[in-house]
């Protein structure tokens, strides 16, 4: 099993906090995102862990210089997004991976859950999002995006929701894919035309939900890992002040 974090934005609403340190070291509670992150992994038996940094990449590697990481760079953080980020790491795919986003911190049940899934490709869904969002916004809806599962499986997710009827949880940037599946993942990725637009994005500045989509619909079942509650995105400074007193 092994595990690719994906810290290389700006974290550019969490200004000033990130004006000399990237994201995943701003602080919760006096302790960095990226440590509650790594302690969870650790208790949950994950030891072979990359990172992909890029804003600020000499103070990350410093900072976690002895934990043991592997560290990839993507060079071009602020012209890409999450997905380019995720293959700049694509040597490290060779296993059981887990993949987390750096601005979420959760409960080592959920890690647990998705590490135990056996499906080719998991996606951890919050059933109880509501609570959290009604904790960062007057209205949840407006910030939420659909997510529609039928049968076992997650058949849509990521685009703008006009109704909460359709969303019936939300992804939270934990993802596994499995050792046997993650080179289909790869060619795939790798396949796509480069000049189309996905989710009105080109190439390289891809969502990972639009990632996802593409492989629901043209390559394999997506099965959602379903939890309630126990995570935080740390999004904005706003985000600090709403959770200061969140119980994850």
């Amino acid at each position: 099993m092994k595990m690719i974090i994906l810290a290389a934005g700006q974290g550019t609403r969490l200004r000033p906090l990130t004006n000399d340190k990237p994201k995943c070291m701003v602080e919760y509670n006096n302790k960095p995102i990226i440590d509650y992150i790594l302690e969870t992994a650790k208790v949950c038996n994950i030891k072979n862990i990359a990172i992909v940094n890029g804003y600020k990449q000499e103070v990350l590697e410093e900072y976690l210089k002895d934990q043991g990481c592997t560290f990839f760079t993507n060079t071009n953080f602020d012209k890409t997004n999450m997905v380019s980020t995720l293959f700049c790491a694509k040597e490290f795919m060779d296993d059981d991976l887990i993949i987390s986003y750096a601005d979420i911190i959760y409960k080592k049940e959920i890690l647990q859950k998705l590490i135990s899934s056996e499906e080719e490709f998991s996606v951890v869904v919050d059933k109880g999002w509501r609570e959290l969002w009604s904790l960062r916004m007057d209205n949840p809806l407006d910030d939420a995006e659909t997510l529609k599962i039928k049968d076992g499986n997650i058949i849509e997710l990521g685009k703008k929701a006009n109704s909460y009827d359709e969303i019936e949880g939300q992804y939270i940037g934990l993802i596994k894919i499995s050792k046997n599946t993650i080179n289909k993942v790869i060619a795939y990725y790798d396949s796509l035309d480069k000049k189309q637009l996905y989710d009105a994005k080109d190439y390289d500045n891809m969502y990972m939900t639009s990632l996802v989509q593409l492989i629901i619909d043209n390559l394999m079942n997506v099965k959602p890992v379903l939890i309630n509650g126990g995570w935080i995105e740390i999004d904005s400074t706003e985000d600090l002040i709403a959770y200061k007193d969140y119980l994850i």
